[in-house]
């Protein structure tokens, strides 16, 4: 089922829902309990197969939700690069609900996963937030905290961010329209983020080879957790959707299930 969504800043969010294979297993809940809702990385979209790949691994674990971030692909607007995509995520989830699931696992990947780190500390109560909440939170590849410059692709990706000809290449080139405005307020870093995240389980997956963030943002993340927070760090892994094997994203998937029991 493929829709457009709209979120609470009025930008269109086109989503895809894909049913959960039926599998039955004793030692866990039916898959058809759970809904994984995937944040991609930056410059992907709903349509990119490394998106699909992952939709494919986790529909055999549960439903999933796609969708592509505003300014990705067919969805509205202009990326702001992890700021507002909060509110595409919420809008997300409020789906993933409404289509009768009873728990949400958000999954991102680099943007995605610093995404789903704010959602999850802006959206934990109750009142109107009640219907964007997640169950659980998969975080991968994702940053610690903001301009991280440290490597030569984060230094590449700023450029494409904040020069105007690079905004151009992200368009035609990689089909992400890039708002020019500089972030005002800065939003809440993921490390700040996930200190709030508690009591909702918490997972954090990143790779010794990662070429954008160093071990140094997972750790950090996974010291701000706490107890409530687990950190896998996955060798010979590099970055976000392209480095993750099916294997990983089989054991994410059994994971987020086991978080039900």
């Amino acid at each position: 089922m493929r829709t457009f969504l709209h979120t609470d800043d009025g930008v269109t969010i086109d989503s895809v829902y894909d049913p959960g294979a039926v599998v039955y297993d004793s030692f866990r809940p039916p898959a058809g309990d759970v809904v994984f809702v995937v944040a991609h990385g930056f410059t992907g979209d709903v349509d990119k197969p490394h998106v699909r790949r992952v939709a494919e691994a986790f529909v055999r674990h549960g439903a999933v939700v796609t969708f592509s971030f505003r300014g990705h692909g067919a969805s509205g607007g202009r990326s702001t690069v992890g700021d507002r995509e909060v509110l595409d995520l919420a809008a997300a989830v409020r789906w993933a609900r409404g289509l009768g699931h009873a728990r949400v696992v958000t999954v991102g990947f680099s943007m995605g996963g610093s995404v789903v780190l704010r959602h999850a500390a802006i959206y934990g109560g109750g009142g109107d937030a009640a219907g964007a909440r997640t169950d659980a939170v998969v975080s991968v590849s994702a940053p610690a905290r903001w301009y991280y410059r440290g490597t030569p692709r984060m230094r590449r990706l700023h450029w494409l961010v904040t020069r105007p000809e690079g905004r151009l290449v992200g368009r035609y080139g990689f089909r992400t329209r890039i708002h020019h405005r500089e972030w005002s307020p800065v939003p809440m870093s993921p490390v700040e983020a996930v200190p709030r995240i508690a009591p909702t389980p918490l997972l954090i997956v990143h790779g010794d080879r990662d070429g954008y963030f160093p071990l140094d943002h997972p750790r950090m993340l996974a010291q701000a957790a706490g107890d409530h927070g687990e950190l896998w760090l996955e060798p010979g892994m590099g970055h976000a959707e392209h480095a993750a094997g099916d294997a990983l994203l089989d054991r994410i998937g059994h994971w987020a299930v086991s978080q039900g029991g």
